[in-house]
């Protein structure tokens, strides 16, 4: 009788024994992946970090009154002679700062335009967000003489304003990615059209002046621009940070995070004027500095193996953008002619936009 009551119970257990074995298996092998990508996501941090500090002690130390390491050590402590606190300290420690904070907020920015959007062409240089900055700003030096306050306050309100609109044209009950990127590229060429315009009805002199800021530089840093790219970093950093779930559920698709509790459409919302708000920040204390917002999360995710918003790689690969395209702005060309970091952010990313677009739809199908 005991024998056969235990026999059904044996039989009706072995698949569910199996059933627990290979759910056993498969959640150690995703410990074990997960393990795998945060020792590699260590190691690629650290090796930014050093990358990210021996650029920056060549950019303090280098240039026409150039000092030894332990020149530079004793500077950095405040022990220094005047002319080399004067130098360090004043000079080359702010543009230094300003490249690595600007380089992180264009960065984060473009990572959230393109993961939220899901388009690796969504980032605020392509699609017209740094545009309208830069057409505010030109229209306020050229137009209403404004100051330096004044036109980045301009630069502020462009982004915002642009970014609006982009996004009320894109709006078809919802937000769609491939849309709101073809509107954004639109609006990019009008504003390139109003900008032209400007330019060419202004005087010589202020045309030239236009110019310069934007290419994008991070020359003449002020510690008034440095200090409120830092708090627009702090305040919205850890907010991107306590959204990063809700963001991951809308890598896998609106219908998926609605199922999952998230609200979709509110949730993009926040999360691109986050992005407007980073991207308008750094436009407007250093002007368009192009192809940084662009470049740098495809970068992270390539080298960290993940699909997702990797934030403190993403943010190390954009300072180390900038502050290599700075210090090579500095000192690519001999004698004392010194050239907009932006122009070297471009030289660097737009190979890399014709090769994306080169490969990412081979087929010739698909938005």
């Amino acid at each position: 009788m005991s024998g056969s009551t235990r026999g059904p119970a044996t039989v009706a257990d072995g698949p569910a024994r199996v059933a627990a074995s290979v759910l056993k298996a498969d959640a150690a092998l995703l410990a074990h992946a997960r393990a795998q990508r945060s020792r590699r996501e260590r190691r690629i941090v650290l090796g930014l970090l050093g990358a990210l500090v021996i650029v920056g002690a060549f950019s303090l130390a280098v240039g026409a009154y150039s000092l030894s390491v332990p020149d530079l050590l004793r500077t950095l402590a405040g022990q220094g002679t005047q002319s080399e606190n004067f130098i360090v300290l004043s000079l080359r420690l702010p543009r230094l700062t300003l490249a690595v904070l600007v380089g992180v907020a264009f960065a984060i920015s473009g990572a959230v335009f393109q993961t939220v959007l899901r388009n690796p062409l969504a980032s605020p240089d392509i699609i017209g967000v740094t545009g309208g900055a830069s057409a505010a700003a030109v229209f306020g030096m050229l137009v209403l003489g404004f100051g330096a306050v004044a036109t980045s306050l301009a630069a502020f309100a462009g982004a915002v304003i642009v970014a609006c609109v982009i996004y009320l044209l894109a709006w078809r009950g919802g937000v769609v990615g491939y849309r709101f990127v073809l509107i954004g590229v639109g609006v990019a060429f009008m504003v390139q059209g109003l900008l032209g315009y400007l330019l060419s009805r202004a005087a010589r002199n202020d045309a030239q002046g236009a110019l310069l800021w934007l290419v994008g530089s991070v020359s003449g840093a002020r510690w008034q621009d440095i200090s409120v790219v830092a708090v627009v970093l702090l305040v919205l950093l850890p907010i991107i940070r306590l959204l990063s779930g809700r963001l991951r559920a809308l890598q896998l698709g609106d219908d998926l995070a609605r199922s999952l509790g998230v609200d979709a459409e509110r949730t993009r919302l926040v999360l691109l004027v986050i992005a407007v708000a980073l991207a308008a920040t750094a436009t407007a204390a250093v002007g368009p500095l192009a192809f940084v917002a662009f470049v740098a999360a495809p970068i992270a995710r390539r080298a960290v193996g993940s699909g997702g918003l990797d934030l403190i790689p993403t943010a190390l690969i954009g300072a180390l953008i900038t502050t290599v395209a700075d210090f090579a702005a500095q000192h690519v060309l001999p004698g004392q002619l010194e050239l907009p970091a932006g122009i070297i952010t471009g030289a660097i990313g737009a190979p890399y936009l014709l090769w994306l677009l080169a490969t990412s739809n081979k087929t010739g199908k698909g938005a």
